[in-house]
């Protein structure tokens, strides 16, 4: 394979983002079929949820991983590259991969109905289950993309559903309050497989609610199972049977323990379902996990930051780690830049009081919001026109003694990491 074949195949992929979102099975339905149904043939877990579903996938991955298993997933968006959102064992799908699958499956396609259309995420998904039965994978870990009920991924029957959390986000789609939108997610719902949930509040009642209506077994943080924070990455976890562990993670954070602890919940559900994994397994793997994007550093001098926080909640978890850290650092910088659908006040709203310098900005999409429209009355604020001259205004102001955070989107920071060591 050549770079052109990959880069054709990107084309191809990206050109059916022009379809945007349709909701609904049919499509991902059909194409799944005229492939093989490969879904039907995976154990999967199903993940949903408005902040921490990447967090979750990657530490339950590892786990398992540890655990002797060879573990499939798929996540998204990715941060840099596609292949990102394909792994076996955390490993990215290789390109020449990606070229092979998706002209296999436009072949097929061709082969019985050229007038059908398919979003992104319906054949990205469909791409997904094929390299993962190709690759015999024990098991797969398969996030939704947004909301959960109509999603692509939900044609799975799960070992086990997740359900992180629910919070505003999405709203044109989902709903205008927290009971919409938690009733989207409670979607992904089946008869009788178990739910996990870390959600609180109104989403909590949802969930059971849907949960027990499919006679399903819900285990719900703070109630069936808890933790207990013990040290800066450190948890004890108390399991929904006599289980109890202390672990330590290497993600920052105290959102990270909580994820964590769903994560421990889930890995007690799948060991009931053949998927036995031992204390020191999970302990060693907690330890390894690394995930792009989230609370990732960039660079020490100064210290740059990315993270990829894009709704009020997942910022205000941010905006939590912040506040009180990195005594050492002189200044702190933000760099800003959002979708135009986003609550981009009240996520500006979380972080300027932890913020000594703010730099507005965008990245290339078209759903970019405009730099000067994020907070117009924020006279203080620096406006870029792109992430290149927002690091380069960074560089300009910022000594050895600051710190630098890159956040509000997740195509922010993807462009942020590709041009970084360009500008530092």
């Amino acid at each position: 394979m050549n770079k052109d074949e990959y880069d054709k195949t990107l084309q191809y992929l990206f050109g059916l983002e022009k379809f945007g979102m349709v909701f609904g099975l049919e499509n991902i339905t059909w194409l799944l079929n005229i492939i093989g149904n490969p879904h039907e043939l995976l154990k999967t877990v199903h993940i949903a949820g408005t902040n921490g579903k990447g967090s979750t996938a990657a530490m339950l991955s590892c786990i398992l991983r540890e655990g002797g298993f060879k573990v499939g997933k798929y996540t998204s968006p990715h941060v840099v590259s596609f292949t990102e959102r394909i792994t076996i064992n955390e490993e990215e799908i290789a390109e020449a991969e990606v070229v092979e699958l998706t002209d296999f499956i436009r072949s097929r396609i061709e082969a019985t109905d050229r007038s059908r259309f398919f979003t992104f995420f319906d054949f990205t998904t469909a791409l997904a289950f094929e390299y993962f039965r190709r690759r015999n994978v024990d098991i797969a870990i398969m996030e939704t993309g947004l909301g959960g009920r109509l999603d692509s991924t939900n044609v799975v029957r799960p070992l086990a559903s997740v359900i992180t959390n629910v919070d505003y986000d999405h709203m044109e789609q989902l709903g205008t309050t927290l009971e919409e939108i938690a009733r989207e997610k409670a979607g992904i719902i089946k008869e009788g497989v178990p739910v996990v949930t870390g959600c609180e509040g109104v989403p909590k009642m949802v969930v059971e609610e849907k949960a027990g209506s499919l006679h399903a077994p819900v285990h719900v943080l703070g109630r069936d199972f808890s933790f207990e924070k013990t040290g800066e990455h450190e948890l004890f976890y108390k399991g929904i049977g006599d289980a109890s562990t202390r672990a330590v993670i290497s993600l920052d954070g105290d959102h990270q323990l909580r994820n964590c602890a769903v994560v421990l919940c889930t890995a007690e559900v799948l060991a009931s379902a053949g998927f036995p994994v031992s204390n020191d397994a999970v302990a060693d793997a907690l330890q390894k996990v690394r995930i792009r994007g989230r609370l990732e550093k960039l660079r020490d001098l100064p210290l740059i930051l990315v993270d990829a926080a894009h709704n009020p909640h997942g910022i205000h978890a941010l905006a939590e780690y912040i506040k009180g850290r990195f005594p050492d650092r002189e200044r702190k910088i933000l760099i800003f830049g959002v979708m135009k659908d986003k609550d981009y006040e009240a996520m500006i709203g979380e972080l300027l009081p932890v913020m000594d310098i703010v730099i507005f900005t965008r990245p290339r999409i078209e759903r970019a919001l405009a730099p000067a429209e994020i907070h117009p009355s924020l006279r203080d604020a620096l406006i870029t026109d792109d992430v290149r001259s927002a690091l380069e205004k960074a560089k300009e102001i910022a000594t050895d003694r600051d710190m630098i955070l890159v956040t509000g989107s997740f195509y922010t920071i993807g462009e942020a990491k590709t041009i970084v060591d360009e500008i530092f």
